[in-house]
């Protein structure tokens, strides 16, 4: 019999591939409030709360991997829409409805979870799906 896995504690980065660096920084910024903590045409790092990292992936520019002075970082990229939840507050749902129709993001969905949750669906500038989400929505948040 094998040794149990050591302990896994959160997800600390996910990444999305965009077209336009500029543009999709400019909406996680701007539109969600995120703070940027690095830009630049390959990658830019955004602090997604609680510990977390979005990066922002120039489609394309890691598929050949990456070497430096500290190792190589294997290749990776993606294509098609994925998605993202970012974590609000159970009371912040009409807020945040107020603010993307401010911006101009239309709202795609919206979900009432049977564990009570709430969420709000929106596009980012690439496609990609965009939830927000309240607590009560799975077992563990």
């Amino acid at each position: 019999m094998t040794a149990p896995a050591p302990s896994i504690h959160r997800v600390v980065e996910t990444a999305l591939y965009v077209d336009d660096m500029q543009r999709a920084v400019a909406f996680y910024r701007d539109v969600l409030g995120l703070r940027v903590l690095s830009d630049g045409q390959r990658l830019s790092s955004i602090d997604a709360g609680g510990a977390t990292l979005l990066l922002l992936f120039h489609r394309g520019a890691t598929r050949d991997g990456l070497q430096f002075d500290g190792g190589w970082i294997p290749p990776h990229d993606g294509a098609g829409p994925v998605h993202v939840a970012f974590a609000i507050g159970a009371g912040d749902v009409e807020a945040w409805e107020a603010r993307l129709a401010e911006c101009g993001i239309a709202i795609e969905s919206r979900v009432t979870w049977t564990r009570g949750g709430r969420s709000l669906y929106v596009r980012d500038p690439d496609g990609h799906s965009i939830e927000l989400v309240t607590p009560g929505t799975w077992e563990t948040y």
